[in-house]
């Protein structure tokens, strides 16, 4: 038996080992150059032609996604925005889209801070082409020539969002995160997606979420899936998912559930499981 109760081995997809493969972006389905290897290619290609499915689950909204599936060739249906958004790839149109309450996210900011003092803070707004709004002083450290525009803090909630990032000139990612779950948690979801990437979301939102939507679209359940990724907002997404496969350089919180660690992103580490598992040569 597993960490997370499932059994290894198993063919939750009939004659398949996987009806469904979901991979996480950054840091699990890029390489560290932000580009797809040739023998990840090559294993996806081999677990569609045994007949699963690809899907990409991701923090990025659908607007910051757009250019890498455009880049790696990816036109299928994708999860982004940490669940809010499913968006079709192929069609670039948006499927479904949550936002965040204005409201109560004022106050979530308030409470945080009235404890640990002034937050960096950038908004993603709604839609297929919403921006990313940066605050004062908010520095983006993930990702490579994402556009970001800056905005005085009182126009970071001037219009419809998705969701929050928010940065502290001193506490750390997993402190930040802790804290703004603690004070805040019951106004909104709290999320670490990658370094400098804390982000306030609609309550109940995660990956898993979005997935659920995305996998009845498809036609597959959580039983018929395996999943890839490397953060600790991943871990709803393992919990929902048959298997869950963490990266080699993974948080450290996401490989304490998942049902196994593989190598690295820089070290085809998707491609090794989808050989071994689909039994590609």
């Amino acid at each position: 038996m597993t960490s997370n109760g499932h059994r290894p081995g198993a063919s939750p997809g009939g004659d398949l080992p996987y009806r469904l493969v979901a991979t996480d972006l950054d840091g699990t389905l890029l390489t560290p150059a932000e580009t797809v290897s040739d023998r990840t290619r090559d294993a996806l290609a081999g677990a569609v032609a045994a007949g699963a499915q690809h899907i990409i689950v991701t923090g990025r909204s659908a607007a910051w996604a757009r250019p890498v599936f455009d880049e790696i060739g990816y036109t299928g249906i994708a999860v982004c925005g940490q669940g809010a958004q499913v968006y079709d790839a192929g069609a670039h149109r948006l499927l479904t889209s949550l936002t965040l309450d204005r409201r109560l996210a004022a106050v979530a900011l308030a409470k945080i801070e009235a404890e640990v003092g002034p937050l960096l803070v950038a908004a993603n707004e709604d839609g297929l082409e919403g921006r990313v709004l940066a605050g004062p002083g908010f520095r983006l450290r993930i990702g490579t020539e994402l556009p970001v525009s800056a905005v005085e803090a009182d126009g970071l909630l001037a219009g419809p969002v998705a969701k929050l990032y928010i940065q502290h000139p001193e506490l750390g990612d997993d402190e930040l995160a802790e804290a703004a779950h603690r004070l805040a948690g019951d106004l909104v979801g709290v999320v670490m997606a990658g370094p400098g990437v804390v982000e306030l979301l609609p309550p109940g939102l995660s990956k898993a979420t979005g997935l659920a939507v995305a996998a009845l679209r498809l036609g597959v359940k959580g039983a018929q899936t395996i999943a890839f990724g490397d953060m600790p907002n991943d871990i709803p997404m393992f919990s929902w998912a048959a298997h869950g496969v963490a990266m080699g350089g993974a948080h450290e919180r996401l490989k304490e559930v998942a049902d196994e660690v593989t190598a690295g992103n820089g070290e085809d580490g998707v491609a090794v499981v989808l050989e071994r598992v689909f039994g590609l040569g």
